[in-house]
């Protein structure tokens, strides 16, 4: 078990590298006979891994939410992913994965875990049309010699914590402030971001700020737009700030994710002086401290709109300055 918890920290410095380390792990299978399929989750949001303990099953929980959990004094709902997934355990749920996601705390339980592996965000794809689960975001290609021709399944945590807890459907606690942002007009912002839920809510939110925006399932997509965008501007004799407010990216996504296309926008000339803020489920100082090394302006923790639209206020306004 020591194995899968130790120097967690060390690992933030990969993600100056589009690296990350993926934890995998096993529900069941999703029909009798067949191999358990491997799943897999960031190890960043990753606090332990803890056998099955005692839950407590309150009146009216249902499915998947098996009840809460005391670990370590803190109470924290337990969910299980197995039933989430479709599969049945052969041996039963028998370990809980402790996890951090948009300042909450929740563990999910599953069957056994198989070991971490290192991997670069352009092995990982966003699941296609023929991914007939809604919770799984994208496809985790492993191709190496102890895991040859394999693939992990990622599952959209943001869409099961808002399908299962209440309170993560809140987009926001109150209405959104009056703020005067400072737009070109025609100026768009550039949104990366691969869950459905968490898309859903930011362009939700942007609107009600009056931000107009165009959205993107990777950081890749968005990468390829803005330098479009940035060769149309040329053409036309116009600054990248009359085709680009802002750029507001994930930190997790297939393909590229969010230090990425930061560094990238970052390093080009032409680019550099977009405002560009990183909004994630991902927490901590470690990440934190890596979204100033690559040059983010500003950093929101998801999801809470006033927060969001505050840093996006200041950001523009730090941009306008001469």
């Amino acid at each position: 078990m020591d194995n899968f918890q130790k120097d967690i920290d060390d690992r933030a410095n990969l993600t100056l590298s589009n690296k990350f380390e993926m934890l995998l792990f096993r529900l069941g299978a999703a029909a009798e006979g067949e191999k358990p399929e491997l799943f897999g989750i960031n190890v960043f949001k990753l606090r332990e891994i803890v056998p099955m303990t005692t839950i407590t099953k309150a009146a009216g929980m249902k499915s998947p939410l098996l009840g809460m959990a005391n670990i370590r004094g803190q109470i924290i709902p337990v969910i299980d992913l197995a039933a989430v997934a479709g599969c049945t355990p052969g041996s039963g749920l028998k370990l809980l994965l402790v996890t951090e996601y948009a300042r909450n705390t929740q563990a999910f339980a599953v069957e056994s875990v198989d070991n971490i592996v290192r991997l670069d965000w352009s092995q990982v794809h966003a699941a296609d049309a023929g991914v007939s689960n809604r919770n799984v975001t994208s496809i985790a290609l492993l191709n190496n010699e102890e895991n040859r021709n394999e693939m992990a399944l990622v599952l959209d945590v943001e869409q099961i914590l808002y399908d299962i807890i209440p309170s993560a459907r809140n987009v926001k606690s109150e209405p959104v402030a009056v703020r005067s942002f400072n737009l070109k007009p025609g100026a768009l912002a550039i949104v990366a971001e691969d869950s459905k839920v968490a898309r859903s809510m930011l362009e939700q939110g942007l609107k009600e700020m009056g931000i107009p925006a165009l959205m993107f399932n990777t950081g890749l997509e968005a990468w390829e737009k803005i330098k479009l965008m940035a060769d149309e501007a040329k053409a036309a004799g116009q600054s990248i700030h009359d085709k680009i407010s802002l750029v507001l990216t994930d930190l997790e996504m297939p393909e590229m994710d969010g230090f990425t296309l930061t560094r990238n926008i970052k390093s080009d000339h032409r680019l550099k002086n977009i405002p560009v803020v990183i909004h994630s489920s991902l927490s901590g100082s470690a990440n934190e401290d890596h979204v100033r090394k690559v040059g983010a302006n500003g950093y929101v923790a998801k999801f809470e709109v006033n927060e969001l639209s505050q840093v996006i206020h200041q950001v523009l306004e730090e941009a306008a300055q001469p």
